[in-house]
């Protein structure tokens, strides 16, 4: 049984004397209570591949279950999230100077249709850059719009490209994606490793990225990698999309050691809906087929058009449909956190859903749907104080840290 709160801390009685709230209200109602009191974080949303898209617009509810994505302001109004990472993908290809332009090109082209949407968005949405700017605009009733970058590919070997995406708004980068880069191996290349860890190049990144006050992300990388960035960094680091590979055996979760190391290393590990990370999912081979075919006539969703990238959606989900699975549930998400908390306690962990870039529950299938994740932490009897840790206090902790940390020029 995991403590009720029920301390004279400041945070709660201001809560209840200012709503005239008790305990003894329906979950549903202190689902409510806390999502007007605390501030919510998604620390990471794909949600930028479908920006500059004619038929996708942030500022309409769209339909999620006819194409339209997972996250909308709209719907992030419904589901109670203030805040998101919305992350600057960029896809791995091979390690050549002309995939490195062309890698370098989407990054700025993708950070463009940001800010973009940002300036259009003003009314309801605005940039964030730290912590205090999300709070300022969550009491001006707007959602903060933070950005993060995927993968260290569009860095090429330009160590001065990481203060440049910094300007630009990022303010975490994933150092890998599903292939190993010129930073360091990903944990999912089936060709295997190629530095064993970090790179050279890889370590002054790490060191770039301290210096400046940017967050470094350790959510795709090799598990060497992974442990040479603790011994590198001075600061701790996040994982803004992982699991417990304990509870789900998957190589881009992290097992025991891994989370005790970033718990000892004062990081946190932002707990991801995609199916696959969640609960051992079995494919029929049929369905692995169909997607194969897909990626293969859409290049791997890479360099398409904007008619061609409709298509390339169109197709997946028309397998989603033709071959509907079993989906992962709230319940089994928050599974994961209990694990976590048990293992190294409440203060590393948080939330970052991949919505966008795989994530879906049957019961949180997109952002309208959030609060039911709340609801479930309050089922299994997670204090108001913990709620708040999990949905942005830890990763607001160690990202004001690093912040702090910054070299003044």
């Amino acid at each position: 049984m995991r403590k009720i709160y029920t301390s004279g801390v400041l945070f709660l009685a201001v809560v209840i004397s200012g709503m005239g709230f008790t305990f003894t209200d329906p979950i549903e109602e202190q689902v409510e209570a806390i999502h007007k009191s605390i501030l919510t974080l998604d620390t990471h949303l794909d949600t930028p591949m479908r920006l500059g898209r004619d038929d996708f617009d942030m500022l309409e509810r769209n339909d999620p279950r006819k194409g339209g994505g997972k996250v909308d302001f709209p719907r992030m109004s419904e589901g109670g999230l203030d805040a998101g990472f919305f992350v600057v993908y960029v896809r791995q290809e091979q390690l050549t100077e002309t995939n490195y332009k062309k890698a370098y090109e989407s990054a700025l082209e993708t950070f463009e249709l940001i800010h973009e949407m940002a300036e259009k968005s003003s009314e309801v949405a605005g940039l964030a850059y730290t912590p205090e700017d999300a709070w300022e605009l969550k009491h001006l009733g707007k959602h903060a719009i933070f950005i993060g970058l995927e993968n260290g590919f569009p860095l090429d070997h330009d160590i001065n490209r990481v203060q440049e995406f910094y300007d630009l708004g990022a303010r975490y980068i994933g150092l890998s994606h599903t292939r190993n880069n010129q930073v360091c191996d990903s944990s999912t290349d089936p060709e295997g490793y190629i530095h064993g860890g970090l790179s050279d190049f890889g370590r002054e990144v790490v060191k770039e990225m301290n210096r400046i006050g940017m967050l470094i992300d350790v959510s795709h990388i090799s598990d060497q990698a992974f442990y040479d960035v603790i011994e590198v960094s001075s600061q701790p680091v996040v994982a803004t999309h992982s699991n417990a590979r304990t509870v789900c055996d998957h190589a881009r979760n992290l097992t025991d050691d891994m989370l005790v190391t970033l718990a000892e290393n004062g990081g946190v590990v932002q707990v991801t809906f995609l199916p696959s990370y969640v609960k051992t999912m079995q494919q029929k081979p049929e369905v692995l087929e169909a997607r194969r075919e897909v990626r293969q006539r859409y290049n791997n969703f890479s360099g398409l058009s904007e008619e061609e990238m409709a298509e390339a959606w169109a197709a997946w989900e028309a397998i989603n449909h033709k071959y509907p699975v079993k989906l992962p549930t709230v319940s089994d998400f928050v599974d994961h956190i209990d694990y976590i908390v048990d293992l190294i306690g409440i203060d590393h962990v948080g939330i970052g859903s991949d919505f966008d870039g795989g994530g879906v529950l049957e019961d949180c299938f997109d952002v309208s749907e959030m609060k039911n994740v709340t609801a479930e932490l309050l089922r299994r009897d997670y204090s108001w104080e913990d709620i708040e840790k999990i949905w942005s206090g830890n990763f607001f902790r160690v990202f004001n840290e690093v912040i702090e940390s910054a070299e003044v020029e």
